[in-house]
């Protein structure tokens, strides 16, 4: 396998910016794909937000997470997968800024992406728990980490229940916003009408994926290759230079569905995309050689960094819920909140990250 290291600092940067250029074509072209399979399987966007579209948008977490598991990494793994998580909360934001017109959250007609925020909060708090009380091997994987996969499966089968139910409606002024539905329904239609055949669709979502698999993995052994020759330490290059590497399919995804008014389907592939990163503790203990579980050797960097992620994500879950339009700086003032509390939990991660 070829040794990244060896390549120079400059020649991975070079490499890195070229997989996350790619990273970000291929993730611009999913959210038509995925949007046009949930109205030909009737499976609805939210089921296919996490299940499909944040599936592939997760490969090149999955390529991270897998590549510095099985050369002895287990602690970038980690604080990547809790990175993307943080800073993919943050890029809402940055949908939110781009869209302009009214807050985000205040323009989110179905009911399923608050489930879906809380399910995020519950996970990431039960993976910091575990950082915290200590994890015991179960058949050769920690016991916390089985839980982490074990809450991501009753995770997607909650959110397949609820799909299609409306056990409240979204409202503006006090009054149940039929317009916002309305528009919400014709723009799936229109998708609908214009979509391919099925089966050319799942192709073309085929080779999307591949490519995104593959730049996944250039990026995770170039990040890498940087964190050890620029002496900014893995915990910390692994937190938001890999991180934002990777979670750039979330972010061209997000947009183009914002563009195109699809916001749950914004939301939910990054909230979804969030859930799975928490499942891949698994797959890194799994793959991990060391016999002690993974998240016994999670620092306070790890812990702070999973927390930070919970408070970004209950601001929007606040903001959902509150549902006001109100925006300053074209973004909503929960952005804003996201955005402040984010810089400032990075700048408290440099001086946690202690050169690892």
């Amino acid at each position: 396998m070829l040794d990244f290291a060896q390549l120079g600092l400059w020649i991975n940067i070079l490499l890195f910016g070229a997989a996350a250029i790619a990273v970000w074509f291929s993730g611009a072209r999913l959210t038509g794909y995925a949007d046009a399979i949930s109205r030909k399987t009737g499976l609805g966007q939210a089921v296919i937000g996490i299940v499909l579209l944040a599936g592939i948008t997760s490969l090149p977490e999955i390529g991270v997470t897998a590549t510095a598991s099985l050369s002895g990494d287990a602690q970038l793994a980690v604080n990547n997968l809790f990175g993307s998580i943080a800073l993919q909360v943050a890029l809402l934001a940055i949908v939110d800024l781009v869209i302009g017109r009214d807050a985000l959250t205040s323009v989110v007609p179905d009911p399923i992406v608050l489930l879906m925020g809380t399910l995020n909060v519950v996970l990431i708090t039960f993976a910091a728990a575990a950082m915290v009380a200590g994890d015991v091997p179960f058949f050769g994987i920690g016991l916390w980490a089985w839980g982490c996969l074990f809450g991501y499966i009753a995770g997607v089968w909650l959110l397949s229940k609820a799909q299609g139910k409306r056990p409240w409606l979204a409202a503006a002024g006090g009054r149940v916003d039929e317009d916002l539905i309305d528009k919400q329904r014709q723009r799936e239609e229109r998708a609908e009408d214009t979509a391919g055949s099925l089966r050319g669709l799942l192709v073309k979502t085929a080779i999307i994926a591949a490519i995104i698999l593959v730049a996944g993995f250039v990026l995770a052994r170039s990040g890498d290759a940087i964190a050890q020759a620029s002496g900014l330490g893995q915990s910390f290059v692994g937190f938001v230079l890999v991180a934002f590497a990777t979670s750039l399919p979330e972010l061209s995804t997000a947009l183009s569905a914002a563009r195109l008014g699809l916001y749950t389907m914004a939301i939910s592939d990054i909230l979804g995309t969030n859930i799975i990163n928490v499942a891949l503790v698994f797959v890194v203990d799994l793959l991990d050689a060391d016999a002690e579980p993974v998240l016994n050797r999670m620092d306070d960097f790890a812990i702070f960094g999973a927390l930070l992620a919970v408070v970004l994500t209950a601001f929007f879950l606040a903001g959902m819920t509150e549902r006001r339009d109100r925006s300053l700086l074209r973004m909503g003032y929960d952005s804003i909140l996201v955005i402040v509390f984010y810089l400032g939990g990075v700048s408290i991660l440099y001086t946690l990250r202690a050169g690892t």
